[in-house]
C-alpha cells in the first residue's frame, strides 16, 4: 500500500521543492513529490503532496516538515492510496524543462518538443536528476554555453550522474567525446542504463560512447584510466564536493574545465576555496541566486610539483550512500 502525505506551503516553498531535493533523494526509497496550487484565487497558498511506498515513519515526516518552514506547526494529512497512483501522478506532474537548447521531458509530453531543441526523456523515478532542479538546469545551460563558445572536450566525466542526464547532454554537444558517468548508487546506474537506451545514447568505451560505473567518488579503475580529463561535471552536494577536491584535481589536465553544482549560495566560498587550494581558478558563476553552478579551470603546473598519476582515492567509504 502506498501513502500520500499532504502539507500546506507557500508558493516560494513549492518552487524550492522537487524530487531532486537531497533530503528526499536520500530516503529509501525516495518519495515522489508534487507541488499543487489548489485555489488560483490564492496564488501564495500551495500544497506539497508526497507519495511513499509504504506508510512513512515519523523521521521521514519530520524531514519533510523541516523543508517547509511555514508548516512546522501544521499537522500533516496522511492517507493511503492505491499502489500505482503515486507513480502515475508524479509522472504527470513533472513539467518539461527547457535549458538552452535542451528540452527535458517525460513520456507524457514527448510530442511537445519545440523545434530546434535537443530532447532528452527522463521519467519520474528514484534516481537523482530529472532536470527540474536549478542545479541540473544550470549545468545544462552552462554546458551549452561552453559548446557555443567553441570549447572542445574529448574526454569527459560526470561524477554523481544520477539518471545520466548531464552525461547524455554532453554526448549531444561533443558527439565524439569519450564519456564516463559514475554514481555511488547502483540503482542510479541501472536507471542511467535504461535512459541511455530510451534516448539513443550509445554505451561503450569508444569515441562517441558513454561508459557507466558504480563508484565511490572517483575511486574506480575506469575513471582513473581515462585521466586526464578535459571536462569533469560533479552535481552532488557541497560536503562531497569539498571532500572530493584532492581526488578530482589530479584527474583534470592543465587548462581543463570543472563544473560543480549541488551547493547553495552560502557554500560557494568554501567550495571554491577547496579547489583553489588544488590549483583551480574560478571562471564563472552561473545557475540561480540560490543554487549556483561553478565553472573552474585548472591552472598549468610546472616542474616537480606537477602530478604524474591520479590515485582517484577519496575518504568516502565504498557503499556509503548516506552523504551523496
Amino acid at each position: 500500500m502506498s501513502w500520500k502525505l499532504i502539507l500546506p506551503c507557500t508558493r516560494a516553498e513549492a518552487e524550492a521543492l522537487n524530487d531532486d531535493v537531497p533530503a528526499l533523494a536520500m530516503m529509501e526509497p525516495p518519495p515522489a513529490l508534487i507541488t499543487h496550487e489548489p485555489d488560483e484565487s490564492r496564488p501564495d497558498d500551495w500544497e506539497v503532496h508526497l507519495f511513499f511506498e509504504g506508510r512513512p515513519d515519523q523521521a521521514s515526516i519530520d524531514a519533510v516538515r523541516a523543508l517547509i518552514p511555514s508548516a512546522t506547526k501544521v499537522k500533516p494529512q496522511l492517507e493511503p492510496v492505491p499502489d500505482a497512483d503515486w507513480v502515475t501522478l508524479s509522472q504527470q506532474a513533472l513539467q518539461p524543462v527547457q535549458a538552452g537548447r535542451f528540452y527535458v521531458h517525460t513520456s507524457d509530453n514527448a510530442e511537445a518538443v519545440p523545434p530546434g531543441c535537443i530532447a532528452i526523456r527522463i521519467d519520474a523515478g528514484q534516481a537523482f536528476g530529472t532536470g527540474g532542479h536549478d542545479t541540473t538546469s544550470g549545468c545544462l545551460t552552462l554546458l551549452e554555453r561552453l559548446q557555443r563558445k567553441g570549447e572542445r572536450f574529448a574526454t569527459i566525466a560526470d561524477v554523481g550522474t544520477g539518471t545520466g542526464l548531464l552525461a547524455f547532454a554532453a554526448s549531444h554537444l561533443w558527439p565524439r567525446a569519450r564519456i564516463v558517468a559514475s554514481d555511488i548508487d547502483p540503482a542510479s546506474i541501472a536507471y542511467a542504463r535504461d535512459y541511455a537506451g530510451i534516448n539513443g545514447v550509445p554505451l561503450g568505451r569508444g569515441p562517441g560512447q558513454v561508459s557507466l560505473a558504480v563508484a565511490s567518488g572517483v575511486d574506480h579503475a575506469l575513471i582513473r584510466r581515462r585521466a586526464p580529463y578535459d571536462l569533469i561535471i560533479a552535481n552532488i552536494l557541497a560536503g562531497p564536493l569539498i571532500e572530493l577536491a584532492p581526488g578530482l584535481a589530479p584527474l583534470i589536465g592543465d587548462g581543463g574545465s570543472l563544473i560543480l553544482a549541488g551547493l547553495i549560495a552560502r557554500q560557494t566560498g568554501a567550495v571554491v576555496a577547496a579547489y583553489r587550494a588544488q590549483g583551480f581558478r574560478l571562471v564563472r558563476v552561473d545557475g540561480s541566486a540560490d543554487w549556483p553552478v561553478l565553472h573552474l579551470v585548472k591552472r598549468p603546473r610546472y616542474g616537480h610539483r606537477r602530478p604524474n598519476r591520479a590515485s582517484g582515492r577519496t575518504s568516502q567509504p565504498p557503499g556509503d550512500f548516506g552523504s551523496w
